[in-house]
C-alpha cells in the first residue's frame, strides 16, 4: 500500500479565505526534475509516466517511487495530454497536491471570534496519513478550532488525508510548525494548558478538568510524544486498557479524549 504525500506549501492567506479555497495542483514536469524531487525526499502525491516510454531514467525513476513509497502509474497519451499540454515534459510527470496552511495565532482568533476556550489538537510526528485523516475528521466534528502539526518528520495534508478526513480538512484550520515543544510554549503564553497522552501517566483522561483553554498534544503511532514536548505538557493522562492488547490506535485515543473534552464542556 503507497502512502501518498504531498508537498507543504509555505503560503498563508487570511482565514476567512481558507474555507473557500480547494487544493490546489503543482506538478513537477521532466525526467530530470522528477528524479531529482524523488531523491531529495519532495512529498510526491504519484508519478504519472506516459506508456511506451522507456529509457534508463525512466526505469530510475520507478525504482525511485518504489523506495519513496509513491504511487507510479501509466496512463494513455490522451489522458497524459489531459494532465499536461507541455511538450517538454518528457513523457514524466510527478503531482503534488498542497494545502492551504494557517498560522498558529489564526487558529487562536478563531476560538476568540467564536467566544469559546480555545480547544486545539497539536500532532506529534504523526507518519500515517490515515491517521492525520481520521484525526482531522474527529477534530473537525468535536469543534476543535484547529490542528497544529510539524513540518518535518510527519504526514502532511494530501489527497489521502482529504479523501479520509471526508473532507474535514477543507473545513478545518491547520498549522504547520517547524518546532512543536517552542508552540507549545507560544500557547503557553496565550493562556492555554498543554494535555498530553502518556500510557504509563498515574492520571486517566476523565480527571482533568477541560473547561480552561487547552491543547491536546496526540504521539507518534510508534514512539509517543516526544520526551522534549512530553517535558512541556502541564498535565499527561492514559485511557485505561482492559484487553490484551497494550495500546490503541493514536487516532481512536484521539478521537476518546477529544470527545471528553467536548462532554465536560457541554455540562459547564
Amino acid at each position: 500500500m503507497f502512502e501518498e504525500q504531498a508537498i507543504p506549501t509555505e503560503e498563508v492567506t487570511p482565514l476567512r479565505k481558507v474555507h473557500d479555497r480547494k487544493p490546489s495542483v503543482t506538478i513537477i514536469a521532466g525526467r530530470n526534475p522528477v528524479i531529482e524531487a524523488l531523491r531529495a525526499g519532495t512529498l510526491i502525491e504519484k508519478v504519472v509516466i506516459l506508456a511506451g516510454v522507456k529509457g534508463s531514467a525512466i526505469e530510475r525513476i520507478k525504482g525511485l517511487a518504489r523506495r519513496n513509497r509513491v504511487q507510479y502509474v501509466e496512463v494513455g497519451k490522451q489522458k497524459f495530454r489531459d494532465l499536461v499540454s507541455d511538450t517538454t515534459t518528457q513523457g514524466v510527470v510527478a503531482i503534488v497536491a498542497t494545502k492551504q496552511y494557517v498560522e498558529v495565532d489564526d487558529i487562536l482568533k478563531i476560538s476568540q471570534e467564536r467566544n469559546e476556550a480555545s480547544f486545539v489538537m497539536i500532532l506529534d510526528e504523526i507518519e500515517d496519513p490515515h491517521n492525520l485523516g481520521a484525526m482531522i475528521r474527529t477534530a473537525e466534528c468535536t469543534g476543535v478550532h484547529g490542528v497544529i502539526i510539524p513540518k518535518h518528520h510527519a504526514a502532511s495534508v494530501n489527497q489521502t488525508v482529504a479523501k479520509t478526513s471526508a473532507g474535514a480538512s477543507e473545513h478545518l484550520p491547520i498549522a504547520k510548525v517547524v518546532n512543536i515543544a517552542n508552540t507549545l510554549d507560544e500557547l503557553k503564553q496565550q493562556g492555554l494548558w498543554i494535555v498530553g497522552t502518556d500510557p504509563v501517566s498515574d492520571k486517566l483522561y476523565t480527571e482533568i478538568d477541560y473547561s480552561s483553554p487547552l491543547a491536546i498534544v496526540m504521539g507518534n503511532e510508534g514512539r509517543g510524544i516526544r520526551q522534549h514536548v512530553k517535558e512541556k505538557c502541564d498535565f499527561l493522562v492514559k485511557i485505561p486498557l482492559y484487553g490484551k492488547i497494550e495500546s490503541l490506535n493514536t487516532s481512536v485515543a484521539a478521537a476518546i479524549i477529544m470527545y471528553e473534552v467536548v462532554r465536560k464542556r457541554k455540562q459547564l
